[in-house]
């Protein structure tokens, strides 16, 4: 089975978006020529906001190649948007399914017919208190070696200030941020693409968990350094683990409630018998 989409619904999405995010944002951006006008490749960016992977999608519609996204399944019964995400090609991820081989069953068709797929490699929208990427999930690099489809890295800074990630940290550049949607004055995306990360020493290997997490390591890797380009920063040493970090927090949780003594039961009234040995006990 083919990947299908319809050329009017992209047709429509490209009319109705292009010059609305045109208006709306400011640009900076750089390496489009990364990005190969033809062929199945997978573009993999950062995730700091809700709103970046439109600026993400209008930077790669401009280098020339149409954005396939993956969206949760249950995105495509919603009326209207599912129609939008069916007629664009968009590509439903079945959370339910336990092997996650299976989950990305269409995403490599689509690349087998010559798709631009993208990627958030860590999963969701960072909780590094500083807006570094975090950890990355191995899906990317299992569908890029798997197919033979190039990984281009991509960063992008400036989304947060348009729209701050809701469930962000409260600690760090994540808490100093506003909640909510701040159009005004208008934020400049930066974006930028890089040279498509070398997994050739990869090839051939089994896909076993250790050859996942080492191409994982060199993607999360590109795309971090790439961030710090646009930051003017240099990116910190060790990459935020958000999985590492909640199960931190939930053994001081469990150690701090342990350390609590139990409070003694209340006791009710005395009965009679009790009030009659205490008596007897008095009287000995």
């Amino acid at each position: 089975m083919s990947h299908g989409y319809s050329p009017g619904w992209r047709k429509l999405t490209i009319v109705i978006l292009r010059p609305l995010l045109f208006g709306l944002l400011k640009r900076d951006w750089r390496g489009r020529g990364h990005i190969p006008g033809k062929g199945g490749v997978i573009i993999a960016a950062n995730h700091i906001s809700a709103s970046d992977p439109l600026a993400l999608a209008h930077f790669v519609y401009e280098a020339g190649r149409y954005p396939v996204y993956l969206a949760k399944s249950t995105l495509f019964d919603v009326r209207f948007i599912g129609a939008v995400l069916r007629g664009t090609g968009q590509i439903p991820v079945h959370r339910d399914r336990a092997d996650a081989a299976l989950v990305l069953e269409d995403a490599e068709k689509a690349l087998l017919n010559g798709e631009c797929l993208m990627f958030y490699p860590e999963g969701s929208c960072t909780r590094d208190p500083e807006l570094w990427p975090m950890t990355g999930q191995t899906g990317v690099a299992r569908m890029a070696l798997k197919t033979g489809a190039k990984v281009v890295p991509v960063a992008s800074w400036g989304a947060h200030e348009l729209m701050p990630y809701k469930k962000g940290e409260q600690r760090g550049l994540a808490g100093s941020l506003k909640k909510g949607f701040h159009p005004l004055p208008r934020k400049t995306m930066k974006v930028i693409a890089g040279p498509p990360v070398d997994l050739s020493r990869y090839e051939g290997l089994p896909l076993s968990r250790e050859t996942l997490h080492a191409a994982t390591d060199d993607i999360m890797a590109a795309i971090t350094g790439l961030l710090g380009e646009l930051r003017g920063q240099e990116p910190p040493m060790e990459r935020y683990d958000h999985h590492k970090v909640l199960e931190e927090r939930r053994r001081a949780t469990r150690t701090a409630r342990a350390a609590v003594p139990e409070q003694a039961e209340p006791s009710g009234p005395r009965s009679t018998e009790q009030r009659t040995a205490e008596q007897r006990t008095g009287d000995s």
